[in-house]
């Protein structure tokens, strides 16, 4: 199944992006929706979070407090880079497993730190969601409770958005409206249809 990245930074509308090729019956294989089961209540991974990093990100209920978690992350560089090297991995053997089984012909894997972690590299292809800097803090601040710091926080610990564009096989804008952003969509899945016929045609040569 050949995998085409999706990512973009916070407030780009990977999410918008996302649905419109499910609209279109592509599987889309979200990489937060696994991190988040991974973590849920009674979990090995919640336990081995919890162990290492303090009883303080653990919810009276047993949850794990996700907004807790995340602001200390993205003002703690090492505890950060411990959750990712510990999390990826996980997440990303879901992912395989997922493709794995799937018997059509492409997938779509969302994956917001796509470039930062070089996950593209085991992706065949890169599609990144852009959008003006200023676009996207208007977003992020509407969709999310923040405050204007966390934000910038979160923006710094991600590529830029010149790093993102650097890597992309292919470009979504997602500046002008949801029928603008579905008419890329659209034209992409056709030439998406295009390349993984013609590869598949070319393997079974």
């Amino acid at each position: 199944m050949y995998a085409i990245g999706l990512t973009g930074g916070i407030g780009s509308g990977k999410t918008t992006v996302a649905n419109c090729f499910a609209a279109l019956s592509v599987p889309i294989i979200d990489t937060d929706v696994i991190a988040h089961s991974l973590v849920q209540k009674n979990k090995p991974a919640l336990q081995h979070i919890i162990d290492t990093l303090g009883a303080r990100f653990l919810l009276p209920d047993g949850n794990l407090n996700r907004k807790a978690l995340a602001e200390h992350i993205f003002t703690h560089p090492d505890d950060k880079q411990w959750l990712e090297n510990y999390l990826h991995p996980l997440i990303w053997q879901e992912v395989e497993q997922r493709r794995a089984i799937s018997t059509d012909i492409y997938c779509i894997i969302v994956v917001p730190l796509l470039i930062e972690t070089g996950l593209y590299r085991q992706t065949d292809s890169t599609l990144v969601v852009d959008c003006p800097e200023s676009l996207q803090i208007e977003r992020a601040l509407k969709r999310e409770p923040m405050t204007p710091e966390t934000l910038r926080a979160i923006m710094q610990a991600q590529a830029t958005r010149e790093e993102r564009l650097a890597q992309a096989d292919y470009v979504i804008y997602n500046d002008k409206g949801l029928d603008y952003v579905d008419l890329q969509v659209h034209s992409l899945h056709q030439e998406f249809l295009l390349l993984t016929r013609q590869k598949t045609r070319d393997s079974s040569l």
